[in-house]
């Protein structure tokens, strides 16, 4: 188990914006947190990334995993269009979490930002100035980042938000197949439905946990079939 999470409560200054979470993430899940607009999604991943501390109940991740292991990527990084920078130093810049300091990239690193540059089929682009790419390679490009820091655990806060439905089908598609034959955990906030097909368990938030389970069971449960629209 790499996530336990018991009767867990998050918020700030003393408020309480999402309670009662009890579920689990196994090494190798890809779990979708659905909820409407303020239900506590984003501040559960916080809570996840150990940016805020548990007002009630325990949050445990796994003896041999740190934090180091996690890659981040959420709408609002992804709406940062304009960084000055080329696509090869943004996908390296995913090792700085590990660098102690260190004013070089070893060859090492350099191997595994190409590697995550092949990967997400943007090995062209790697001498592209970033702001000078579409909103789908971007996103790719800051994919390909967190990548470099998600040994273990890869977080997505609505990453692709604001994309073609299009080019985020791509993207999911993308996100799957990783999860898939790399064994990365993946935990992924979103409102779109084509997220779901991603997936393999679902928390369900609403300032509270209305359900946790499989996607199978999701999709046969009243409160999936009201996000899912009955498909």
């Amino acid at each position: 188990m790499l996530i336990d999470c018991q009767n867990l409560s998050f918020g700030y200054d003393g408020h309480i914006v999402v309670s009662g979470l009890n579920f689990s993430v196994q090494t190798g899940d890809f779990l979708l947190i659905a909820g409407e607009n303020g239900s506590g999604k984003s501040t559960l991943v916080k809570g996840l990334l150990r940016l805020l501390s548990p007002m009630e109940g325990k949050l445990k991740f796994s003896s041999d995993f740190k934090q180091s292991q996690t890659g981040f990527l959420s709408q609002q990084t992804a709406a940062k269009q304009d960084f000055p920078a080329g696509v090869m130093e943004i996908v390296l810049s995913g090792n700085l979490g590990k660098k102690s300091f260190l004013p070089f990239y070893f060859p090492s690193e350099r191997h595994k930002a190409e590697e995550k540059l092949r990967l997400l089929d943007i090995e062209d682009l790697k001498d592209r100035c970033f702001r000078e790419l579409s909103g789908g390679q971007q996103r790719r490009v800051l994919l390909a980042r967190s990548l470099c820091a998600a040994e273990k655990l890869l977080v997505l806060d609505e990453p692709f938000a604001g994309l073609d439905p299009l080019i985020s089908a791509q993207l999911y598609r993308l996100l799957e197949k990783i999860n898939r034959e790399t064994g990365i955990t993946v935990i992924m906030v979103s409102h779109d439905i084509a997220a779901a097909e991603c997936a393999n368990k679902v928390l369900h938030l609403q300032k509270q946990q209305l359900f946790f389970g499989s996607m199978e069971d999701y999709k046969k449960s009243d409160i999936g079939k009201k996000f899912l629209g009955d498909s």
